[in-house]
């Protein structure tokens, strides 16, 4: 093979030029079907272009069909993770878990408030948990359904859930990403945590006062909800047992038991729970009279693995009451894949570093450094398809950067999480916003408007950036 060369602005550029044409098409063409198959192809066309141009730059299959390898196992948990959640959305279904959370929901929250406080639970169960994907996989479903029988814009509950969510996951130690970022920047997870209280604080208090005002305009549908609990009840055993195994599952994450295992003991306990309290719903998906063993096997691993769907006298409860199993998850699973082939093989040849050496050149100031970052993160987020990378990458980058400048590690981590981590579940191709859309069933660019604390952060970290607010240096420390 030749001698590897460094690629030039424009090469490293042509990919994602050739990949955002061919999205920007798939959307004027399929709409909302772009994500059940032409996306995913786009990404791997768009991938076949980066591989041309590392080809002629001198990198052999070899070096590139390693780093793609690479970038694939790097989002193995997160694919794997989805699939078990789509497991417990089944048997969580059938059991009466999610419907029981529902009719007690519609009983107790008052649709005026519900935007925010829908939005404060997810902030403390995500919290508590570190994981924003645990929160929205299970009270997250719920409180979607609570918020569609109230006749609320599906976008405008993701928005809330999602925007509580990530709170959490930027801020409990707990989670991954908050461990992440300080590890790349130089600093400790709670000197970490606490400086990232003075922009993370505020854009909650603003996310919080927009979804407060939005419920005084909501139009909701009130006999729509007294339906909607009498088919709830009709339907199922609504029995408050049923209640011990998400808070067994939450109780788990806690603990720091890994996801997996504490997501698939819980979809098991709810196929449990279905066998034990909803014969009648367990005998309608297995379609089964005689047999009672055979019938609870049938109805158990139908919800874990297939699309089902539950017939009740409301036609609303009857939309509202279906799930995809694991196999509904597959095609996230393969709109993931896609993305990590293409940011494999855009950092195996180092296309992804040379824009963001540009990017760098324009880092002079506080805020231009900060802001230099910000994008950075999002360019990462956006071409390589994982909000770890967003982190890890820029992190790498800009250590040193920020040392020479006098800055302390903390204004880089915080940073990479007000981007990074937030700004993930934004983008249909990524890890997080593929999951988070199919785990909801909301398109990504339907909710994306509505979560304002992820589109709030990144603006309020530069914004103190260029203000010059609450930035640690080097010589503050000294002195």
């Amino acid at each position: 093979m030749p001698d590897k060369k460094r690629p030039s602005l424009i090469q490293a550029f042509i990919p994602i030029v050739s990949l955002v044409i061919l999205l920007a098409i798939n959307v004027l063409v399929f709409g909302a079907g772009a994500t059940d198959g032409p996306n995913q192809i786009a990404l791997i066309l768009a991938s076949g272009v980066a591989g041309l141009i590392s080809w002629r730059l001198g990198y052999s299959w070899e070096n590139i069909e390693g780093s793609v390898v690479k970038s694939i196992s790097s989002a193995m948990g997160a694919m794997l993770i989805l699939l078990v959640i789509g497991s417990l959305s089944g048997t969580w279904l059938i059991s009466g878990i999610v419907p029981a959370m529902i009719y007690y929901g519609l009983k107790i929250l008052n649709p005026t408030i519900f935007l925010f406080a829908a939005c404060i639970v997810c902030c403390i169960v995500s919290l508590a948990t570190g994981s924003s994907w645990s929160t929205i996989a299970t009270v997250g479903i719920a409180l979607l359904g609570i918020g569609k029988t109230l006749g609320i814009h599906d976008g405008v509950i993701a928005g809330a859930l999602i925007s509580g969510a990530y709170f959490g996951d930027k801020m409990s130690p707990l989670s991954d990403t908050t461990n992440l970022a300080p590890a790349m920047a130089g600093t400790d997870l709670f000197t970490h945590i606490r400086y990232m209280v003075f922009t993370t604080a505020p854009t909650l208090v603003i996310t919080l006062i927009i979804f407060f005002i939005w419920g005084f305009t909501l139009d909701t549908h009130g006999q729509a909800n007294t339906d909607v609990l009498l088919a709830i009840d009709k339907a199922f055993d609504l029995n408050p047992i049923l209640f011990v195994v998400p808070a067994l599952v939450l109780v788990m994450i806690m603990r720091k038991v890994p996801a997996i295992p504490a997501l698939l003991v819980g979809a098991l306990l709810g196929g449990v729970c279905a066998i034990i309290f909803q014969p009648q719903i367990v005998a309608q998906i297995s379609g089964i009279a005689d047999d009672p063993t055979k019938s609870a096997f049938v109805a158990v691993m139908k919800s874990m693995a297939n699309a089902i769907n539950i017939k009740t006298d409301n036609a609303m409860i009857t939309e509202l009451l279906s799930s995809g199993g694991m196999a509904g998850m597959l095609n996230t699973i393969w709109l993931i894949l896609g993305a990590m082939i293409f940011g494999g093989v855009m950092e195996s040849s180092g296309l992804l570093l040379r824009i963001v050496e540009e990017i760098i050149k324009w880092a002079h100031s506080t805020g231009s450094l900060v802001l230099s970052t910000t994008v950075t993160s999002i360019f990462f987020n956006l071409t390589a398809g994982d909000q770890y990378m967003a982190i890890a990458i820029p992190g790498r980058m800009f250590a040193d950067t920020y040392k020479k400048q006098g800055y302390m590690p903390e204004l880089l981590s915080r940073t990479l999480e007000d981007a990074g981590t937030v700004t993930s579940v934004l983008v249909p191709w990524n890890t997080c916003g593929a999951t988070q859309s199919k785990v909801l069933g909301i398109s990504t660019w339907t909710y994306a408007p509505y979560c304002f604390f992820c589109i709030i952060s990144p603006c309020m970290t530069v914004l103190q950036a260029y203000l010059n607010f609450k930035i640690r240096r080097l010589n503050d420390k000294a002195s």
